[in-house]
């Protein structure tokens, strides 16, 4: 394009970028900003060519020599900053374009960090344009390398109140899809929701199973708050956790006097649950003496403290929750039939974490910020690698072990980011390591040829099929590989 400029613009081209290019990095920025996209806004040819150059190495760069073409980049591409002439056509020597320009911007995207290039005799529209919401303005000519480090920080301002922004808006998203303390949208937690909500406002008994770490607790608190009993107590007990000589006492109470060191009177769990809820956990692992006087209550509504004579009458609805399987406990005569029957009216049972495809991301999030929060950190998020590890992983201690290890990264990790050794995961490129890329290839190929050849042991067609190459490719690979078929 001719330039269109008079004598007097003319005079405020930019020297020649002959100076070489100070750049200010850091280890943080480096991880927000790479290639971060930079909008060049400018009707002289030269001027925009010279600052692509400059910038081109450490931004994709897009050039716009009039108001509505930049204005078709800032929709389309979104670019953090905006480099800004307010001398556009078709009227270069006023500023009417120019802050039409900014104005269509900053509307369309306020946290676009819009930076003024100006003469230094417009200075006072300069002013100006930063009152009505641009971020900063230069007058030419000026220095590149000054430019690039407002540049730099202007950029890395504006990635991180977006992070801000789409975490916000990430946390509002958790909120509506929260229920009763529990997150997921997959399709077997939103039916374990459905059940909840249809159960609890019954007085019926339900038996929670699953896995340990599905949140089968959490399964009963939701349970207690939404029935007509939620102005009552919630009473919990793990009967896996207590001694035998113990249990009895602890869920019945006992008179003073009972036994040695039974020094004065004291409530049971059972009888502290009056009027409320008592959640019994670990139900499996309840010996069989207990089992018998748990099913006299059931029937009865009555308990009798350890050493006491008087019936008690208690109100309480009764969960329960076990990891193992009651029926199979039932055939090896572990554990009562008729009491099963009595505490599995109704059966909830709670899916794995590995089961629930799209919740794991979604609690990864909440609970990272849950703790970011608690311990002041100032972490945005996971790395593409964690977020990968986190998605591949089987998660064996389910929705726990996610909350402890979403914990511990908090805690331990420098960055910004949680990356996959904060999560204490192994990278999934750990085993090439120390290698070069013919080396890291060739590792990795052997890889994949060997798993193909076992999954098919070691069918060369199928196998082939499945990497999707020839039998004869197939063949040399496992030649030069030196890979053993397995057949």
């Amino acid at each position: 394009m001719a330039n269109s400029k008079t004598p007097r613009r003319q005079g405020r081209r930019w020297k020649r970028l002959n100076d070489g290019i100070v750049m200010l990095k850091s280890e943080k920025t480096n991880d927000l900003m790479e290639k971060a996209k930079i909008l060049i806004v400018e009707d002289d040819e030269s001027i925009r060519t010279q600052m692509k150059w400059a910038l081109a190495k450490d931004y994709q760069v897009f050039l716009a020599e009039n108001r509505l073409s930049a204005l078709r980049i800032v929709t389309q591409e979104r670019p953090p900053v905006v480099t800004l002439d307010l001398g556009l056509p078709p009227k270069p020597e006023g500023v009417e374009e120019g802050f039409e320009a900014l104005a269509a911007m900053v509307e369309h995207d306020p946290l676009t960090k819009v930076i003024i290039i100006t003469g230094r005799g417009e200075k006072e529209q300069a002013l100006e344009a930063v009152a009505k919401g641009a971020y900063d303005f230069f007058c030419k000519p000026i220095r590149i390398d000054d430019l690039k480090v407002v540049i730099n920080r202007a950029v890395y301002l504006s990635l991180l109140e977006r992070e801000h922004h789409e975490l916000r808006k990430n946390l509002s998203t958790l909120k509506d899809d929260a229920f009763e303390g529990m997150v997921g949208n997959s399709d077997p937690m939103q039916m374990v929701f459905s059940a909840i909500r249809k159960v609890a406002s019954t007085s019926a008994p339900v038996l929670i199973t699953g896995e340990s770490g599905t949140g089968k607790e959490l399964a009963a608190r939701a349970i207690h708050r939404l029935s007509p009993r939620t102005e009552g107590p919630f009473v919990a007990i793990n009967c896996g956790a207590i001694p035998e000589n113990l249990l009895e006492s602890e869920l019945f109470g006992h008179e003073k006097g009972a036994f040695t060191g039974a020094h004065a009177q004291k409530k049971g769990r059972i009888e502290s649950a009056q009027g409320g809820t008592l959640f019994l956990d670990e139900i499996g692992d309840l010996p069989a003496s207990l089992q018998v006087k748990l099913l006299r209550f059931l029937q009865d509504q009555k308990i009798v403290r350890v050493g006491g004579r008087d019936e008690i009458t208690i109100d309480a609805r009764i969960l329960t929750a076990t990891n193992t399987d009651l029926k199979e406990a039932i055939s090896q005569a572990k554990f009562r039939e008729d009491l099963y029957y009595r505490l599995a009216v109704v059966v909830l049972s709670m899916p794995p974490l590995k089961e629930r495809k799209g919740d794991i991301l979604l609690l990864a999030k909440f609970l990272l910020n849950k703790y970011a929060t608690e311990h002041n950190k100032k972490i945005s998020d996971f790395s593409a690698q964690a977020r990968r590890l986190m998605e591949s992983h089987s998660w064996p201690g389910n929705v726990r072990e996610l909350e402890n290890r979403i914990k511990r990264a908090v805690i331990m990790t420098e960055g910004a980011r949680i990356t996959p050794a904060d999560l204490d995961f192994d990278s999934e490129y750990s085993k090439y390591a120390g290698l070069g890329l013919r080396e890291a290839r060739e590792a990795l190929e052997k890889d994949f040829v060997t798993e193909a050849l076992s999954k098919h042991k070691g069918n060369i067609t199928q196998a082939a099929a499945e990497l999707g190459i020839s039998r004869p490719t197939l063949y040399e690979l496992i030649e030069k590989l030196d890979i053993e078929r397995g057949d």
